[in-house]
Formats: C-alpha cells, structure tokens, sequence
C-alpha cells in the first residue's frame, strides 16, 4: 500500500481523470513524486468501477482501492445490505472478507466482527479505508480464516464465508468442492463454532444438489438485483434438521419483490392450468432460479400455461413478482401467421420452446426492440404459439 497515493493532489488529480482516456493518460504521463503511472491508472479504474456498486466508498475521502479484479468480486453494497439484514448479536468472523463490503454492513448489526483476508496488502488497505469510513467494531487480521478460527477458538454468533470462485491458475469455478474453502469439508467446523453460518455460494449452483451438501441448511436466500440473480445466501443452523425456507428477493430500486416457500411444499402442489386469458405473466428470475412455479401459481391464483412453461395468465391484472404483459392477440406458430401481423421489431422471449430467439429472429425476420413483446411458448394442448404482448 502506496500510502503517497493519499495525497490531496494526487487524489485530486485521480477524481479528475474519472472519466478519462486511459491510453491518453498514458500518453501524457502521470508525473508524481513516489507514485507510479500505473497505480495511479489503477486507482482511477478501480474507483470508476465503484461509482455504482459502492456509493459509499466512491464518496468517501481519502479511500485507497484494490486492483479492478477485487472491485469486480466484492459484494455491491445494495446486496451487503440486505445479508446483513440476517445476522445479529454480539459477535461474528467473516473469513473470506476481501474489500469488506459485506464486514462494513454486518458491523452495523453485530457488536464485534472480525475480517479475514489472507493478503496482506489488501489486508491493510481494508483496515485504512475502515478508518476512513469512521467505523471502530471491525478487527481486521491478514489471515487465513480458517487458521484464525482455530487459533482464536472461541464461540461466534456467526460465521460468513464466501468461498473464492477461482482455483489456482485463476480461472473461474463454481462447484462447492472446487471453492477455497471447501465449505463441504469444514461445515463441521464452522457449527462447532457458531450456531449460525451463512455461507454465500454462485448463482449457478443447482440448489437441490447443494442443499444434499449442506446439510443443517436452514434457509435459502436468492437474491436478485434488478432481475439478474447475484448471490444465493444459504443459512445453517447447529441441529436443524426440517424442510428448507427459501426466500426470492428481487431488489429493484426502492422496492423489493419479495416470494417465500418450503421447498418439500412446491411439489405437492396441485394448480390449474388455462390458455392465454387477458393478462400474461413472467416471474423474476429468483423466482425461476428457486423453480418456485408451483408456488406462484398457488399463491397468487394464477393458471399456467403449460406444465413447463412457467408463464402464467389471468382475466384480471394484479400485482405479481415480475413482469406483466397485456396480451393483445395470440397466433399459432407458424411464419403466415406472423406475417400477417407486420410486426419489424419486437422484444422476444422463449419459454418451453424449442427455438432459440436468435433463430426465431432470423426466420421471422425480427428487429431487437420496440413496444411490442413476443412470447413464443407452448399452451396447454401441447401447441406451439406466439403471445403478442404489451407491457404494463
């Protein structure tokens, strides 16, 4: 850590450069006593990718950033907030904190919290920036979370692990088994000292597959930031051994979608199914990341389409969690019929069907974009069709 990189005219000089050419930079050159053209890019860089997923250091003085690659990995701050949301107590470790994202917002719940992070360098620029942040409840050791865990070896309320999703040679994996820690092999040992754990995994993860590994999983969090699915958060408790809770959260702006349900309840649900009504319904994709599809439909009083096709339809418009379309005709699926309609550019969507939207573009002859929503699916009598849809 630079600590030179903290000096008022090379910070000025890094805030105004925000929004500049990189190579032109380069080009010009960077002239600073005791500080080089590349950290001083690398600041720019890193603070540029925070401007959005992290406010509150952006806006904050005199706070020193990682490389990129660390920005890119760190939990967003909207995310950060919501898990904290979960925990509470006296005291808790997380032991893969990184930039501490996830560390700043549990120590607004938590008394104590102890970060983790096995680089030092990273170690230290996380402890400076907590000072910059004026916060006091967080211990920062360059550490080995396990290691720490042992040595300290004292009951936590919590433990937080987000095992690293690159193995050696830095390439990406998602698999529990290939994630450091293994959280397989050490789930013994996280519940020998915390009766809470809450161990964030990739969104790509088969939940069914990982809850056979996690047992004592309690709950399943999926949360999902503007429809896009970020983070599954799942909660073990010390003894639990009843059906998993999951809970959707979509977080959109000011608001939040929120869906919960037992996963053993979702497959015993009977629903009724019925062709395309008035209104047609697509849910957020933490709901159909939790294949909650039964559920939707028995909670809300929703038909669906199809047993597949997980769109869902109604005579009367309600709140739902996700979007929701005004159906204006429906056609079967053939090229004539589409024709007739002039339709040049659409927004397309596939549920259950057996093209791609990028074939079904080529051979209908569509345009990205519009006012006019495409559902190209199949209903009820096991018939290809195109919902055409407006927004609502």
């Amino acid at each position: 850590m630079n600590k030179l990189l903290l000096n008022t005219v090379v910070q000025e000089f890094i805030d105004l450069n925000l929004n500049s050419d990189i190579s032109s930079l380069l080009l010009k050159g960077i002239d600073f006593l005791g500080v080089s053209s590349k950290e001083i890019i690398e600041q720019i860089e890193a603070k540029k990718r925070s401007e959005k997923k992290l406010p509150t250091w952006f806006n904050t003085k005199n706070i020193y950033y990682p490389n990129k690659l660390n920005i890119e990995q760190t939990s967003s701050e909207v995310t950060a907030n919501y898990k904290a949301k979960l925990v509470s107590g006296e005291s808790l470790i997380d032991l893969t904190s990184g930039f501490g994202i996830d560390a700043y917002y549990f120590s607004k719940q938590v008394d104590s919290v102890i970060h983790c992070e096995i680089n030092e360098q990273l170690s230290e620029i996380v402890s400076h920036n907590f000072r910059a942040l004026n916060v006091a409840n967080i211990e920062c050791l360059s550490e080995n979370g396990i290691d720490a865990l042992k040595r300290i070896d004292k009951p936590f309320d919590w433990i937080y692990v987000d095992p690293s999703r690159r193995d050696e040679s830095k390439k990406k994996v998602f698999l529990l088994s290939d994630c450091t820690p293994n959280v397989k092999t050490f789930k013994g040992l996280f519940l020998k000292y915390a009766k809470n754990v809450m161990i964030k995994t990739s969104p790509l993860l088969d939940i069914k597959a990982t809850y056979q590994d996690l047992k004592n999983a309690k709950e399943l969090h999926i949360v999902a930031v503007n429809n896009e699915v970020k983070e599954l958060l799942w909660v073990l408790e010390r003894d639990f051994n009843s059906d998993l809770k999951i809970k959707t959260i979509n977080l959109i702006k000011s608001k939040k979608q929120v869906l919960e349900f037992n996963l053993g309840d979702e497959f015993n649900l009977e629903i009724d199914y019925s062709q395309p009504l008035s209104y047609l319904y697509e849910p957020n994709s933490a709901i159909l990341k939790a294949g909650a599809f039964n559920t939707v439909s028995n909670l809300l009083k929703l038909p669906k389409l199809h047993k597949h096709s997980h769109l869902y339809t109604s005579t009367d418009l309600i709140e739902f969690p996700g979007r929701r379309f005004k159906i204006i005709k429906c056609l079967p699926f053939n090229k004539k019929a589409m024709a007739k309609e002039s339709i040049r550019n659409a927004n397309v969507t596939t549920r259950n069907f057996p093209i791609s939207v990028g074939d079904i573009r080529k051979k209908m002859k569509l345009k990205d974009g519009g006012d006019i929503y495409l559902f190209f699916t199949t209903n009820i009598n096991d018939e290809k069709t195109i919902i055409i849809c407006s927004k609502m």
